[in-house]
């Protein structure tokens, strides 16, 4: 699976789950916030040639959330799930399932831990079978979560440094 020098990811054959490890030069609430805010989540979610709104994301036990790309030919990529657990800014677990492959949904978990001023996020996805989590990792799942933590670290930047402005969703 894919690696960069900041972000890990492992896949070990035979097991349903992926395990994404990035550490932040960002303090944990900082971190949980910017995870979760409706506004950052086209900041940095997904692929950097595509556009993300959000049009629907209420972060509580039970809040729904759904999220929409577009490539530049104008096709759209939906994303959907439900928040089963918002301790913040320790951890999340919600679904997801994308809505162009209905029924294959996942289980996430995502933990931030506190080091010192930075923060050690862990995401855990779990699949439903071995099988879908190797189609996912086969379609690009590393690149994509390599990508978006890499934007997620210069969003985070950004509000550090007080550089980060609205933009509006495509």
């Amino acid at each position: 699976m894919a690696t960069n020098d900041l972000t890990d990811i492992i896949a070990e054959p035979g097991k349903q789950n992926v395990l994404i490890t990035r550490v932040f030069d960002a303090p944990r609430d900082l971190v949980f916030r910017a995870f979760t805010d409706p506004d950052l989540i086209p900041e940095y979610w997904g692929p950097r040639d595509l556009t993300t709104a959000v049009r629907e994301m209420e972060v509580g036990s039970g809040g729904l959330w759904r999220f929409i790309q577009r490539d530049l030919d104008g096709n759209e990529y939906a994303f959907h799930g439900v928040y089963h657990q918002v301790l913040p800014p320790e951890r999340l677990v919600y679904t997801l399932e994308f809505e162009g492959m209905p029924g294959n949904v996942l289980l996430e978990t995502v933990r931030f831990e506190e080091m010192e001023g930075r923060t050690k996020m862990t995401i855990s996805s779990v699949f439903q079978t071995v099988e879908d989590r190797d189609d996912a990792v086969q379609s690009g799942m590393g690149e994509g979560a390599s990508e978006s933590m890499d934007r997620f670290a210069e969003l985070l930047e950004k509000l550090i440094d007080g550089r980060w402005q609205r933009t509006i969703p495509g």
